[in-house]
């Protein structure tokens, strides 16, 4: 195999070939992860911190006359329908970061981000403008939920193209450690609010406070990913005029069919953890268990922290035990951890904070989906791929997750744990087909070359 191929077939834990030569994290490494990962931060916190205020916005943003159920299930509807505009928002960026390079692309995503959250936090409501209030949060939901289609694969690229093979691994379980971070920089401001302001102030005014903080930690990150420098492997591609010259995307359902359906369906195991566990549980504990909102914000807060460690942790037993081994151990254990949880509920304050931030730990091996998944696709259709597959899966299945849940939640109370334990079984399934342990290398290869198994 040469050195214009990709060196596939190797285990994650074997030596890298002699093409790809073996090197530490520098200091450009290290820039580059530390701006990705804030960036990364920023813009998820401005994704999800609407999820942590769902309860207010729904009285907020409808009629106070509608019936409680119906008004969160159309709140989380709105939610998610930040999920459904990922697929055209990441393939639309994924195909010019396929054509122009990743940086382009990886700045503008959040751009796209920052505006729609500054607005959010400006909105009347309502009781100032009827219907209108609801649809022009849905709008900022679309635009949202566009933007962080093109910025979750794009960072997980760029990142995979930068660091070197031994430590390909941790590079991606470190931004993906950086992009969770957002949820719990939204759980911790979400405390701060509900605890240095009453209810009604909550109601009345506080609740724009981490729109309009979103906005501006948004444009602060658009400013600040202008210090990156584009890929090696993209500049390769740049070099020998490899990059893709007809549309990406045909390319990928072509010949990249097997590599959509496995990283579709972890993605699905992806969107159950991060969607159920750390987005949809605080509303859950103070609807269902009573849980008081500080609480329930502040054991979910210990729970991200845990999640976000774990994702550095298995991008760190990636590179010494493979893939594979790390997924079996790591969704095995988000299933045992996940019925430890909701069947404790409500439990103590303390054995709340201890079984939320365990499962938020086993949370972590999300981090195996992007370290699988970029791995899946050849340079040239790198970005296309990823974010075709991500996008899609997690439009479907990240979306309707809430709207499921709240309709199943009418007749089970412990459906987030059938939910979320399902699908770890899933995400264990997947850990023993070939996909899950490709090698590691992402040299760049010709536009028509594929990658062994």
């Amino acid at each position: 195999m040469t050195a214009q191929t990709f060196v596939e077939g190797a285990s994650a834990s074997s030596s890298p070939p002699a093409s790809v030569p073996a090197r530490a994290l520098d200091a450009r490494d290290f820039k580059t992860l530390a701006l990705s990962a804030l960036g990364g931060t920023l813009e998820f916190y401005d994704f999800v911190i609407y999820v942590f205020f769902a309860t207010v916005l729904g009285a907020l943003f409808f009629p106070a006359n509608m019936p409680d159920w119906l008004r969160q299930l159309q709140t989380f509807g709105i939610f998610a329908a930040g999920y459904l505009a990922r697929p055209l928002g990441g393939v639309v960026i994924a195909h010019f970061g396929d054509k122009l390079g990743r940086k382009r692309m990886f700045s503008l995503s959040i751009f796209l981000m920052a505006a729609p959250t500054l607005v959010i936090g400006l909105l009347p409501t309502y009781a100032s403008i009827g219907v209108a209030a609801p649809l022009l949060l849905l709008a900022m939901r679309v635009l949202q939920g566009a933007a962080i289609g093109g910025e979750m694969p794009g960072a997980w690229v760029f990142v995979a193209e930068h660091v070197p093979a031994r430590r390909y691994g941790l590079g991606v379980g470190t931004l993906t450690s950086g992009i969770t971070g957002g949820i719990l920089l939204g759980s911790l401001i979400a405390v701060s609010i509900n605890r240095n302001y009453s209810a009604e102030q909550v109601a009345d005014f506080a609740w724009r406070i981490p729109f309009v903080l979103g906005g501006v930690f948004g444009l602060v990150s658009v400013y600040l990913r202008r210090f990156l420098h584009e890929t090696p492997v993209f500049r390769e591609l740049s070099d020998r005029r490899s990059v893709a010259r007809e549309m990406p995307l045909k390319t990928v359902l072509r010949e990249h069919r097997a590599g959509i359906v496995f990283v579709a369906l972890l993605t699905w195991v992806l969107s159950a953890a991060i969607v159920v566990v750390a987005l949809y549980t605080p509303t859950y504990l103070q609807k269902v268990h009573h849980v008081p909102a500080t609480m329930a914000l502040e054991a979910n807060a210990v729970a991200t922290l845990m999640l976000s460690l774990g994702c550095v942790l298995v991008g760190w037993a990636v590179d010494r035990l493979g893939t594979r081994a790390v997924m079996l151990i790591g969704w095995g254990g988000l299933f045992v951890t996940t019925y430890l949880f909701y069947t404790s509920l409500p439990g103590t304050p303390a054995s709340l904070m201890w079984h939320y931030g365990l499962v938020g730990l086993f949370v972590g091996t999300v981090a195996t989906v992007p370290i699988a998944g970029v791995r899946a696709f050849p340079a040239p259709v790198r970005f296309t791929g990823l974010s075709f597959a991500y996008n899609m899966s997690y439009a479907i299945f990240g979306g309707l997750t809430p709207v499921i849940l709240t309709l199943w939640l009418e007749r089970d109370p412990m459906a987030p744990a059938h939910y979320v334990g399902l699908l770890a079984v899933l995400g264990f399934v997947l850990g023993l087909v070939p996909l899950a342990a490709r090698g590691h290398a992402m040299r760049a290869a010709p536009a028509g070359a594929t990658m062994a198994p």
